[in-house]
């Protein structure tokens, strides 16, 4: 063995094992439980950033010990490829966005594997290849002839920087989720898919999914939304009907005025005649878009001069255009109680109109009115002064106001949802073609199936603004597949996140060229365990969930949901914050890795938080992994140099120490299957501690049989943290007849834990001074005068009277002395 430890030479023998042994390439095999995991594939940026190290050495590190639990495990990779930042960067750097993407994912590619992570890399997925998205838009024609997929104008949330349509999940505190320009209002022609079909399902299929973090499941419930309540239909005068869903249609008789967002066609039809409403209008449109700040700006409006007539009392009620009412959002239109909703509250306070309540807590015996001098009363309660439904309770007036409205043909009992189907379609030139065709005789075509894919051309000229395929005649202008006449393709391209919606599937039919998926997604889905940000929770975890219902409802799987168990790794911090290029707070992978080896670094990313937490960037804990591994090599090779054991058995006191081996064993193995990694790495120091203590003592036979066992161990629990070097001691001290990779998990010997002796260790005011053995079925007063009577704690009490001794089973004896 070589004495000096050599992290670059350990880890480039270690991998280039592995290459040749194709130790990760697996097979669809059924003698074995097979094991899918997944960590979400990265953007090729260009190079890998600590957050992207946390999540792909988690991932390793679970398929490692899955793997050497002796189960078929499928880890693959690949690159979610398309996307605007490459146009951006190719504009930079005068490069096509092909060209930039591709080089990036070469050097993206070499240091995913400089971190030694077990990859089937047969298995890569480039998204922005024809071969991947070919199927993408296979299945989004058969989509669009199921009416699952269509183009429709529509108010969309418009980036005017990006000059692109974002999703409703894209659209954080009214900015673009990417670059942080303030959302405009528009309507424009999109393509949608209906996810709003799948609600209901989408909904009931997180109590399915135990094995996912609650708060993830409780985001996607809360943006789904499902809401019961009433829809009312109001008439306006000189307008029409007037449709309002309502979620307490107890509380009708206090309504008020009425409210519709700014392009709702009231609101349109107004502004014609009325300048006010059309400058308010021009306002909205570039307003900020998102529920969560609507609800908090200011509540403003303009009157339309329009008159609702209430269905139950007739009273005339004034309707406002108002910026808090999404168009979105069941018609465009709300109904305002102020009495009972903050929002109404605080908008009828500014413009002066009535506040009539009809609701209060039950038992409330003063004025009605006083109840909301000050703020809305949102609760339940009991009806006042509304007419024949007045002392009802909320709940019974619920019924009773709905039956009362269908009688009259003025309202239904519905289910209202928050979510709108899926906009996916996307002004910009660097993602999938989608596969239509614009026909001034036929309308909208297919492309057919023998004319897929539709092939984004990669010498692209970035433009500024809107999609540069409209600029090329060779991709613009086809004959229609229908009559053969001239007609235009579509030149918008797919939402990046219809790519990553089914990718993990591809991964078990990565070389069939004939068909999008086949039976091998059989044997591999679900994914067992998923791995990645919270940041997904609702954008690419919602999409996945059902897209692979779309994939299930035309026959390409047969599951329901993609992902099994899930997990959220929590933040890569620095000096408290996230890690940030603006912030001058990020620290290079690629330099730690040359300064120390990869496994360093993948040991201080396990011990350094458990995975769901965030973990703190420290340069001191990074440089004491890496003692950590070089006392490992040392205390190797002291093992190494020791004489080969012949004998069997142990004497009383090794066969304590080696009981203390295996508690340690049977704690890491607990904590490895609840992914308590950070402790496993502290119990596997602590074994290496207990070897070395063993290596101080006199050579004997015992002691070197135990320490080549207790070294076993140790590099077995270590193996799939730092695979490189557990790899290389393991072959040079000859500890199994296979690599390390392919050993056996450890497995507790329950019968050594079953002790006779057990080790005690002795404080005397607290401050360890000895250790003791006694029987385990020792009684306290043998424990007390054996510990008294030790020859080092005497000499720590010379002088000095006993006040009281306190003897903790199975772990120590405290002697307080004065």
């Amino acid at each position: 063995m070589d004495e000096r430890y050599s992290p670059i030479d350990v880890e480039r023998e270690a991998q280039a094992y592995w290459v040749e042994a194709r130790s990760f390439e697996v097979t669809e095999d059924a003698s074995r439980p097979k094991f899918y995991c997944l960590s979400m594939f990265p953007y090729p940026s260009g190079r890998l950033h600590m957050g992207h190290v946390r999540n792909y050495t988690l991932g390793d590190v679970i398929s490692r010990w899955r793997r050497m639990q002796g189960m078929n495990v499928l880890q693959p990779m690949g690159w979610d490829a398309f996307g605007l930042p490459a146009e951006g960067a190719a504009e930079r750097h005068g490069v096509p966005p092909a060209q930039w993407t591709y080089d990036n994912i070469a050097a993206m590619r070499d240091q995913l594997k400089r971190l030694g992570l077990g990859y089937d890399w047969r298995r890569e997925i480039t998204t922005c290849r024809p071969e991947y998205y070919r199927w993408e838009q296979w299945l989004f024609t058969r989509l669009y002839r199921k009416g699952l997929a269509y183009r429709a104008t529509a108010p969309v949330n418009w980036c005017p920087k990006d000059q692109t349509v974002l999703a409703n999940e894209q659209v954080v505190e009214g900015r673009c989720w990417r670059c942080d320009t303030e959302v405009e209002r528009r309507e424009i022609p999109q393509w949608f898919l209906r996810i709003t079909a799948f609600a209901d399902e989408l909904l009931a299929g997180l109590e399915t999914l135990p094995g996912w973090p609650e708060r993830v499941a409780t985001m996607q419930r809360n943006w789904i939304g499902r809401s019961e309540g009433a829809e009312i239909r109001f008439l306006v005068e000189g307008y029409g009907p007037l449709t309002v869903f309502t979620t307490r249609p107890d509380t009708l008789m206090g309504a008020t005025y009425l409210a519709v967002a700014s392009e709702h066609p009231l609101a349109i039809l107004a502004g014609a005649t009325r300048p006010a409403v059309a400058h308010f209008r021009d306002e909205c449109r570039v307003a900020q878009t998102a529920e969560a700040v609507l609800e908090t700006m200011e509540k403003r409006g303009v009157d339309t001069g329009f008159y609702a007539t209430h269905p139950l009392t007739g009273r005339r009620l004034p309707v406002y255009v108002a910026n808090f009412v999404l168009m979105g959002y069941g018609e465009g239109a709300v109904m305002a109680v102020p009495a009972h909703d903050e929002r109404d509250f605080a908008f009828a306070t500014r413009y002066e109109l009535p506040i009539v309540p009809v609701v209060v807590p039950e038992g409330y015996e003063g004025r009605a009115q006083d109840l909301v001098r000050d703020a809305a009363y949102t609760g339940a309660g009991r009806l006042v002064d509304s007419g024949p439904f007045t002392g009802l309770t909320s709940d019974e007036a619920r019924g009773r106001v709905v039956a009362a409205l269908a009688h009259i043909g003025a309202g239904a009992a519905r289910v209202q949802w928050r979510l709108r189907d899926w906009g996916v379609s996307r002004q910009r030139y660097w993602g999938t073609p989608i596969p239509m065709i614009h026909c001034e005789a036929c309308g909208v075509v297919a492309v057919p199936d023998q004319d897929l894919p539709v092939v984004l051309p990669e010498d692209v000229v970035i433009s500024k603004g809107g999609s540069a395929l409209g600029a090329r005649a060779d991709f613009l202008n086809v004959p229609c597949p229908q009559c053969g006449r001239a007609a235009r393709r579509e030149t918008d391209t797919f939402d990046t996140f219809m790519e990553s919606s089914w990718y993990y599937a591809r991964y078990c039919s990565f070389d069939n060229a004939g068909q999008m998926l086949d039976a091998r997604v059989e044997h591999w889905l679900p994914v067992d365990q998923y791995i990645g940000g919270i940041e997904h929770a609702i954008l690419h975890l919602l999409y996945a969930r059902f897209f692979n219902r779309l994939m299930r409802d035309e026959g390409l799987v047969r599951h329901d949901e993609p992902f099994t168990r899930l997990l959220t790794q929590g933040m890569v911090l620095k000096d408290g914050t996230k890690m940030s290029k603006s912030k001058g707070n990020t620290v290079d992978p690629q330099a730690l890795i040359d300064r120390y080896g990869a496994d360093t670094a993948r040991l201080f990313i396990m011990f350094a938080a458990p995975p769901e937490q965030s973990l703190e960037w420290s340069d001191d804990a990074v440089a004491g992994a890496h003692r950590f591994l070089k006392k490992l090599w040392t205390l190797a090779h002291a093992i190494a140099a020791r004489p080969v054991a012949t004998g069997v058995g142990y004497d009383e006191a090794h066969k304590a120490v080696r009981a203390d081996m295996q508690a340690l064993l049977d704690q890491a193995l607990r904590d490895y299957e609840r992914y308590h990694f950070n402790t496993v790495v502290a119990a596997c120091m602590s074994l290496a501690n207990m070897l070395q203590k063993l290596l101080d003592e006199p050579v004997s036979d015992a002691g070197s049989r135990l320490l080549r066992e207790g070294l076993s161990l140790l590099l077995r629990l270590l193996a799939p943290i730092v695979p490189h070097i557990t790899h290389r001691l393991w072959q040079d001290l000859k500890l199994g007849p296979a690599p390390i990779v392919d050993a056996p998990w450890p497995v507790v010997d329950a019968e050594a834990l079953k002790r006779t002796t057990v080790r005690l260790v002795v404080q005397v005011n607290g401050k360890r001074r000895s250790e003791i053995m006694v029987d385990a079925d020792c009684d306290r007063a043998t424990i007390e005068a054996q510990a008294l009577a030790d020859e080092m704690v005497r000499k720590h009490l010379d002088g000095k009277a006993v006040a009281k001794v306190v003897v903790v089973p199975g772990r120590l004896v405290n002697i307080v002395a004065t």
